[in-house]
């Protein structure tokens, strides 16, 4: 399995941006897609996920409202869109994928999201 996670850059506050994950290497049916962040100093957090088949998704409180995740099937891709950034939002953000309960087993590489204010 390779998720491939991109799309970070500099921003600024009250922006939006879309990061992407290309999943590959599997099929995915099944498997939950989950987005995570680990901002300076911080330990890595949960963001939300969306399950690859149903499009379920479940989102931590900070990030409903603001950040929506989707997932497109032909491109093998899930979005994280972020609407209204923040300098707090600034983190790396990686994408991971999971068909266990309790944790997850594939990571990808984490793309990084500067915001300035």
């Amino acid at each position: 399995v390779q998720l491939q996670a991109s799309g970070g850059g500099l921003m600024q506050a009250g922006d939006s941006l879309r990061l992407s994950c290309v999943a590959s290497g599997q099929n995915f049916n099944g498997y939950v897609m989950g987005w995570f962040r680990q901002a300076p100093e911080k330990e890595r957090e949960f963001i939300g996920s969306i399950t690859w088949l149903g499009g379920n998704t479940v989102y931590r409180d900070f990030a409903k409202g603001r950040f929506t995740i989707s997932r497109d099937y032909a491109e093998n891709t899930v979005y994280l869109q972020m609407n209204s950034l923040k300098p707090e939002d600034t983190a790396v953000y990686y994408c991971a994928a999971t068909h266990v309960i309790g944790r997850y087993e594939f990571w990808g590489q984490g793309t990084l999201v500067t915001v300035s204010s």
